[in-house]
């Protein structure tokens, strides 16, 4: 299955669709979304195998059993609806639909835009906006932190929700696509490093950790090519990834946040609150402005459509190179 242009054209067509459709309101206010329906799956598992009565041990195994399950039930679904779809148009339509519905780019752009349309209302429906894409405590922030928080998403977020389901969804078809949303969405529920959650959850977050090695470092890269498009050397931009990005707390955010704050011209990341939690994290492009304002969102949204764009491109590079 690797690089099976069969699979690259499913990849196409789940480019277009999600990107002209979205996740209609009309289709999932009827039907239980794939990533719901993961979700409850995790739920179910983490209230019955994530109790006090079991000790902290048996939680870790437990945790790993959890991603175990997760793996085994993504990889025969995927693989029964790869052997259901066959080669034909009408196959690569259908996989184009399912692999559709699991990558988040017209999602990512109209939560993040609507945070710069809140900011130019003002400040109170800034932070609503942005507390639906992001975990801080945004009573906390001001216009520039509203800014800099939905911009850190749409870089973070563009290598979780586009990059990496798309790498997978080409180097293994829907069962790679399936795995991936199931561990991604695994590491967003269970994967915290609280009490709770720091045995049962260290197995899918560590796993997850993994699966966005290569796409993470990707998005980075592809950040880095459209330097020229925005006024930076692509030189300067990679200098300042390959600088910050091991400095994140996270093994993956640091690459796509650090080069989109380069491009950007802006210092993303630092010290941040979660809750009643401060996370002192160094800063992303320190020396950048901090003052962002709705207009860097905007341009964070710029070179979301254009690394979008550029991700086609090479999909339509490779589907030549195999035909």
């Amino acid at each position: 299955m690797l690089l099976d242009p069969t699979i690259l054209w499913m990849v196409l067509g789940a480019i277009a669709l999600d990107a002209w459709l979205g996740e209609p309101p009309w289709l999932w206010s009827r039907l239980s979304h794939p990533v719901v329906i993961i979700g409850n799956l995790i739920d179910r598992l983490d209230k019955r195998f994530n109790t006090a009565r079991f000790s902290q041990t048996r939680r870790k195994l437990n945790g790993i059993l959890t991603l175990l399950t997760l793996i085994t039930i993504s990889l025969v679904i995927g693989g029964g609806l790869h052997a259901l779809f066959d080669d034909g148009l009408i196959g690569i339509i259908l996989g184009s639909m399912a692999g559709a519905t699991l990558i988040a780019q017209r999602s990512l752009y109209d939560h993040v835009k609507a945070v710069a349309d809140g900011l130019d209302r003002g400040l109170s429906e800034g932070r609503h906006a942005v507390s639906m894409i992001v975990g801080r405590n945004p009573d906390k922030l001001d216009k520039a932190g509203v800014s800099r928080a939905a911009i850190e998403s749409c870089a973070e977020n563009f290598s979780d929700g586009v990059t990496a389901p798309l790498f997978w969804f080409a180097l293994l078809g829907l069962p790679g696509l399936i795995l991936y949303k199931a561990v991604n969405t695994a590491d967003s529920m269970i994967g915290h490093r609280s009490d709770r959650y720091r045995k049962f959850g260290w197995a899918s977050a560590r796993f997850d950790d993994l699966l966005n090695y290569v796409p993470s470092r990707l998005t980075g890269l592809l950040f880095t090519l459209l330097a020229p498009l925005h006024g930076k050397s692509p030189l300067t931009v990679l200098s300042v990834m390959l600088r910050d990005a091991p400095r994140h707390k996270s093994p993956s955010a640091g690459w796509p946040e650090s080069s989109m704050a380069a491009l950007l011209g802006l210092a993303l990341a630092g010290p941040r609150q979660y809750g009643s939690e401060l996370v002192d994290d160094p800063y992303m492009n320190d020396g950048g402005k901090r003052d962002a304002t709705a207009l860097d969102i905007r341009r964070s949204l710029k070179i979301l459509v254009q690394t979008a764009c550029l991700i086609t491109g090479l999909v339509g590079s490779l589907l030549l190179l195999t035909a």
